[in-house]
């Protein structure tokens, strides 16, 4: 039978060799129907005792992770548990019971999508993950609740190629590297958390291929995670091949951590800085262990998602210290809220909109409502007193938003002063580059900055007109697109002439394929996920900057993404990269 090539997106880098597992999880049903009052009690008891089994499972399953992944890893599951023990989730749940006489099981179902679905309609990756987390609490508590067997991995054997629909963070924490030796799911991208966890656990992974249905269990299958891509009916001597090939690439991937402490410098000399993304404190433990020299991003959202009133400066300056604490002098960026329209919040009513991208929405909110923005402002600042954090605005599209916004930290600075708060007189203050007017006219923005960093999800969103979460339109979201690359550049020339630094803390930061050309270009800082730091120091510590500038020279003759994508993969290719 002729060799099949299924293309998807890569999750994780690096070939896997096995059999085929098609991992299938059975439908939760739940019978809709009016409970009477006297039922009221018993399905309220039988709750809590779902709520307490979950509970029991999680903390199980948080070992586990600990044990096989690491702290960082099983953290996840620590905050699974405090979700589930969190009263708002409880008292959402028995109030549809008594007030809507629903039953356990669909009270539970109502209330867990409500929760879920104000995180996953959000823009950002990150934050529509924490959705998934939600939907993952909900579906072992409807499990439980129902009495039907919890979702479970335990039970592979031999070498395999997982492949599923998508995947838990649950499900993902039961993978044994030994045994999964490829993960395959239909849906899913980059940012979800089969692909993160696989890039952990180093299991070669493609997400969103669509259709399984070709897929049959106990089939050989190859995944080429880094290429995207997905090989059937594979012939007996190219089997064997690949699987040579997944020996040598683990074999490297062991090297790679190894260095991944020593410094990010060129081979002539030039020093670059590789920062980690993160969401909480906690993150940035992780980022550092694999060689982060910073945090480039500190998202702040879920601050405002996790409670039903609107975070105070004091929980906001703890979560801020911590982070800083933990980077013991090294900078943490700290980006103020963007949150807009697409979020349902809790603790801040925003109106609905027909295209909440461009609404209402980041720093547009925060100069809006400056008493939200002059809190979270003071408390970064009182942060700044225990290590180097650093403000960085989001979807800024003009200088009179830059200047109004820097006017609100001096308001906070002159409040901490004569309430004789210490904070850094000098806390630096950058804008996210997302919007093509601020790269188009970088320039005018330099004289009111300290540094700018580039935004490349939003930024190639908004310059190519596409929704990259939109499956019917996704190939064309290109982040080296030859307009893009331009404004990247113009971005990094107009910093450089005024003598301060452009990060990057978008997706394309993280891509090794991009890497030689970003250098070429002059970038300063990549901040990306964790995982991604050790194979990016690689090639910063395998390349020249004058090698690269010829690379990103060369890039910028070529008229399409697809032209530019192939040569920078063939400069890898040639430097066994």
């Amino acid at each position: 039978m002729e060799q099949v090539t299924l293309k998807g997106i890569s999750g994780a880098r690096g070939v896997g060799t096995g059999t085929v597992y098609v991992y299938k999880q059975e439908a939760i049903v739940i019978e809709k129907r009016v409970i009477t009052a006297a039922e009221v009690e018993a399905e309220i008891s039988a709750l809590e005792s779902a709520i307490q089994l979950t509970i029991e499972q999680l903390k199980a399953i948080e070992e586990h992770a600990r044990a096989t992944m690491g702290k960082d890893e099983a953290a996840i599951f620590e905050a699974h548990g405090l979700i589930v023990q969190d009263p708002t989730l409880s008292d959402s749940i028995k109030g549809q019971i008594k007030d809507g006489l629903q039953s356990a099981a669909a009270a539970a179902e109502q209330t867990i999508n409500t929760f879920a679905d104000m995180f996953l309609a959000m823009e950002d990756p990150y934050m529509r993950e924490r959705g998934a987390d939600i939907k993952d609490i909900g579906d072992r508590l409807m499990r439980n609740l129902l009495g039907m067997s919890p979702r479970g991995l335990a039970h592979l054997t031999g070498e395999v190629i997982l492949v599923a629909e998508d995947l838990t963070p649950s499900d993902t924490a039961a993978l044994d590297k030994n045994i999964v030796k490829g993960l395959v799911t239909a849906s899913g991208g980059p940012t979800s958390h089969a692909a993160i966890m696989a890039r952990t656990l180093e299991i070669p992974a493609v997400m969103g291929l669509g259709d399984i249905s070709v897929f049959e269990n106990g089939e050989k299958a190859v995944v080429k995670g880094t290429e995207g891509e997905v090989l059937l009916h594979v012939s007996d001597a190219d089997f064997e091949t690949y699987t040579a090939e997944a020996k040598a690439y683990r074999e490297h991937l062991q090297v790679l951590k190894e260095s991944a402490t020593l410094p990010a410098v060129t081979k002539d000399g030039k020093e670059i800085l590789l920062f980690g993304n993160v969401g909480k404190a906690e993150d940035a433990s992780h980022a550092c262990h694999l060689g982060a020299e910073g945090i480039g991003l500190f998202r702040t959202e879920f601050l405002y998602m996790k409670n039903d009133e609107l975070p105070s400066e004091e929980m906001q300056f703890e979560a801020y210290k911590k982070a800083v604490e933990r980077l013991g002098g090294r900078p943490v960026i700290i980006r103020t809220m963007d949150i807009g329209g697409d979020k349902e919040l809790k603790c801040l009513q925003l109106p609905k909109e027909m295209n909440p991208f461009l609404g209402y929405r980041a720093i547009r909110i925060s100069l809006d409502r400056t008493d939200i923005f002059k809190t979270q402002l003071r408390a970064i600042l009182r942060a700044s007193a225990f290590g180097d954090a650093q403000i960085m605005y989001p979807m800024i599209a003009s200088v009179e938003e830059i200047k109004a916004a820097n006017a609100v930290v001096e308001t906070a600075k002159e409040e901490l002063r004569a309430e004789g708060i210490a904070f850094n007189e000098d806390t630096q203050i950058g804008i996210m580059v997302e919007i093509p007017a601020v790269a188009a006219a970088a320039e005018l923005f330099t004289p009111h900055v300290d540094f700018f960093s580039i935004g490349t999800n939003d930024l190639c969103q908004y310059t190519l007109a596409v929704d990259r979460m939109n499956e019917n339109i996704g190939h064309l979201y290109q982040p080296l697109h030859p307009a893009v690359l331009r404004l990247i550049k113009h971005t990094i020339e107009a910093s450089h002439e005024a003598k301060q630094i452009t990060g990057m803390c978008g997706e394309m930061a993280g891509d090794p394929v991009a890497t030689m050309i970003l250098l070429g270009l002059g970038l300063d800082e990549f901040s990306m996920s964790a995982s991604a730091i050790p194979v990016v120091k690689n090639i910063v510590r395998s390349v020249t900057v004058e090698e690269c500038k010829a690379v990103a020279e060369k890039a910028l003759t070529m008229s399409t993404a697809s032209e530019i994508v192939a040569y920078a993969k063939s400069v890898l290719a040639e430097k066994g990269l």
